[in-house]
């Protein structure tokens, strides 16, 4: 397991001053970053050897969202490879020990050099040295799309959406969906299934669904193919 302690931000925080999914997500990411880094894994050692890790898919569960000012505890650790997935759990934690949020994530092992998955070297697999997943309720990795989806303002990736390899970053996708979220709809879990990526350029068309219990935004291009599929619940 790879941990860091952190305070939460004014600049992270929404008008309630409490964290949302996609300042959640960030914190995820930086700390899935920050353990790689510590194994050898990092941004270097993927680049010499021609490989990433995109991800596939996000269950996150929020029991309350941390506010500014408060001090956190962000974990992660991998529990299994799987030919070309990786499987990795997440925690932020609040200063008595009490789980605020957890979270479980599906990457993708990603061959630069040809534009496709390949399997996860064994070293790479000892590297992480995996633990025992969290027990959470595991969801599907692949989200259904509701048949009555209502299609909203279209907008464009923007140069801000980007992370270090020209793609959206998987964590811009969900802030770009939280523009969607209504105001008496309030969320405590989320799962996002990415089928691909949007680069500098592209136009993304919003495609919603609500329910009593759930939100679907589906971020699609011109032909309503997906590049994510966002599910919210209450």
């Amino acid at each position: 397991m790879y941990s860091f302690n952190s305070r939460i931000r004014y600049s992270e925080v929404c008008s309630n001053k409490e964290l949302d999914f996609f300042s959640i997500i960030n914190y995820f990411q930086d700390c899935s970053l920050f353990h790689s880094e510590s194994v050898g894994q990092g941004f270097d050692d993927l680049e010499q050897r021609h490989r990433i890790w995109l991800m596939n898919a996000w269950q996150i569960q929020v029991a309350r969202f941390p506010v500014f000012g408060e001090d956190i505890k962000v974990s992660t650790w991998a529990y299994d490879f799987n030919a070309m997935y990786g499987y990795r759990n997440f925690l932020i934690e609040d200063k008595q020990g009490k789980v605020c949020a957890n979270a479980n994530s599906i990457w993708i092992y990603m061959d630069t050099e040809n534009n496709r998955p390949v399997k996860i070297d064994e070293a790479v697999a000892r590297a992480y040295k995996p633990e025992e997943p969290y027990p959470m309720d595991y969801a599907p990795r692949k989200i259904s799309l509701p048949d009555d989806l209502m299609e909203s303002t279209p907008f464009p990736v923007l140069r801000r959406n980007l992370d270090t390899n020209n793609h959206v970053n998987n964590g811009e996708y969900i802030r770009m969906s939280e523009e969607f979220i209504p105001d008496n709809f309030k969320p405590a879990g989320m799962r996002a299934e990415y089928r691909r990526s949007a680069v500098m350029g592209d136009i993304i068309i919003p495609l919603i669904h609500q329910s009593e219990s759930a939100l679907t935004i589906v971020l699609a291009d011109a032909a309503r193919k997906p590049y994510t599929i966002i599910e919210y619940t209450a």
